[in-house]
């Protein structure tokens, strides 16, 4: 797929560049190409964003509620060719690329009905009263991951365009394609020209000249939580707020008392979707002794079923992203037996013909522990790192033992037992008998170093508002 032609509306600047070339992870032929743009068009894409957004943001909240709603309708609508798309440029089965679909569309419809619920607050007090209004922050900046190239980009424009701000989005150099198409269907949805602009090229200098920018009133980042920090100091210097979501490291813990079945399922959602590639993927199964045996022996079966191949091909896994992923899996899973895990399960890769050789086997570890490098660090790949605990103050104190709070899954047959563990666990998401507990209508985000500020839901469309207070003397 080459680049979209110019148009007035095209998010890309007019320019020649040099170009980018796009592959599909899963036999390196390119997709696309896009062009290598620089501090100039970011400067250019603010002027632009900076002309149109005042004009979106005095338009009727109802009005562009509509508008955000409508964008969701095109997004599902667009489906087929949209999920056809993600697979070519990021790997996942096409089946999770629909579903990925259905999830970004999901964040326009909840914004476009959650934004009419904010309204001014009146306080009335001895002699005055205050009004506080909500105001949009103005021009917005994201930089988007690789691993969900749609629905990470929804949970940030959906709030933006919602609140009456425009937004310059930089997505992962691996998945650009994906992004400019989103731009088109917001265009043809009725979004403003300038408002949603879309960036590509090397992150660090575009990254750079965003943060530098003052007329840049908001940063959100989903990323590693080293290019959070970096980001960070680099917005410090406006200073300009930011929203981030960074690593994830979460534990999945597994009671005696659990549906086997259920723990399984849990499991399978929440562990091999996108090969292992979410931010909240369980990266320590922490199984208490009762169950354990049964577990591994249950979690051993289905995993060693799971297929791999190209996306399209009706299979379970895909490819990682890139080579530099697939040597970090193997790293890990190497550290995890010079400690002494035991690999019941997988360890090496799948020689598929006429593929790239970038597909891990699912890999089940026993006996892990702090030593190794997967049970202290977010290994992005299908690797379950298993230990045992014995009581539930033990697995607890196991699973917040870690400097990263993104999200955390607890399987167990007792109701008030699922809530007296997930009130202890340290994470900004918990799935108490569910391996998706990420969805719209709710704030997404993260504590300690898995960062900070929350997309989705009510809160979300607050992340781009301005609170001003007006107090008036009666």
């Amino acid at each position: 797929m080459s680049k979209p032609a110019s148009t007035p509306s095209d998010p890309l600047r007019e320019v020649e560049h040099a170009v980018l070339p796009v592959c599909d992870p899963a036999t390196d032929q390119v997709v696309g190409e896009v062009p290598c743009q620089g501090p100039a068009d970011v400067a250019d894409a603010v002027d632009r964003a900076a002309s149109a957004q005042p004009d979106w943001a005095r338009r009727p909240t109802m009005e562009r509620a509509e508008i955000v709603s409508e964008v969701g309708r095109r997004l599902r609508e667009d489906d087929r060719a949209l999920s056809r798309l993600i697979t070519a440029e990021q790997g996942k089965p096409l089946g999770e690329s629909e579903a990925e679909i259905a999830y970004a569309a999901s964040f326009f419809e909840v914004a476009a009905a959650e934004i009419g619920a904010i309204v001014p607050e009146e306080i009335v007090m001895t002699g005055k009263r205050a009004t506080i209004e909500y105001r949009p922050m103005g021009v917005t900046a994201a930089i988007t991951p690789w691993n969900f190239p749609l629905a990470m980009l929804a949970k940030k424009a959906a709030a933006a365009l919602a609140t009456g701000c425009g937004q310059i989005v930089k997505p992962a150099e691996q998945t650009p394609l994906t992004a400019i198409r989103f731009a088109e269907i917001a265009a043809s949805a009725g979004v403003p020209d300038g408002i949603i602009q879309i960036l590509t090229g090397d992150p660090d200098p575009l990254g750079d000249a965003i943060l530098r920018d003052p007329r840049v009133r908001r940063f959100s980042f989903t990323g590693s939580t080293e290019v959070g920090r970096l980001l960070m100091s680099r917005a410090a210097r406006q200073p300009l707020p930011v929203s981030l979501e960074l690593g994830g490291h979460a534990p999945l813990l597994v009671f005696d008392d659990a549906d086997l079945d259920r723990a399984i399922e849990v499991t399978m959602a929440a562990k091999f979707r996108n090969a292992g590639q979410t931010c909240i993927a369980p990266n320590r199964i922490l199984l208490q002794s009762g169950i354990h045996d049964r577990y591994v022996e249950a979690l051993s079966r289905r995993a060693a079923a799971l297929t791999s191949g190209r996306g399209v091909d009706g299979v379970d896994l895909g490819p990682l992203i890139d080579d530099a992923a697939v040597a970090k899996v193997e790293t890990h899973v190497g550290d995890a037996e010079e400690h002494g895990g035991d690999i019941v399960l997988g360890g090496g890769r799948r020689s598929l013909p006429g593929l790239a050789d970038r597909f891990p086997e699912p890999t089940i570890i026993l006996g892990a522990d702090p030593r190794m490098l997967c049970w202290r660090e977010e290994t992005f790949g299908p690797v379950c790192p298993i230990r045992r605990f014995e009581t539930a103050e033990e697995g607890i104190r196991l699973a917040n033992d870690s400097s990263y709070g993104l999200a955390a899954y607890v399987v167990c047959g007792s109701a008030s037992q699922g809530a007296r563990i997930a009130q202890s666990l340290e994470y900004g998401i918990v799935g108490v008998n569910d391996g998706l507990p990420a969805v719209a209508q709710v704030p997404f985000g993260g504590v300690k170093h898995s960062g900070f500020g929350r997309e989705g839901g009510r809160l979300g469309l607050h992340e781009y508002l301005v609170p001003t207070t007006i107090s008036r003397v009666d």
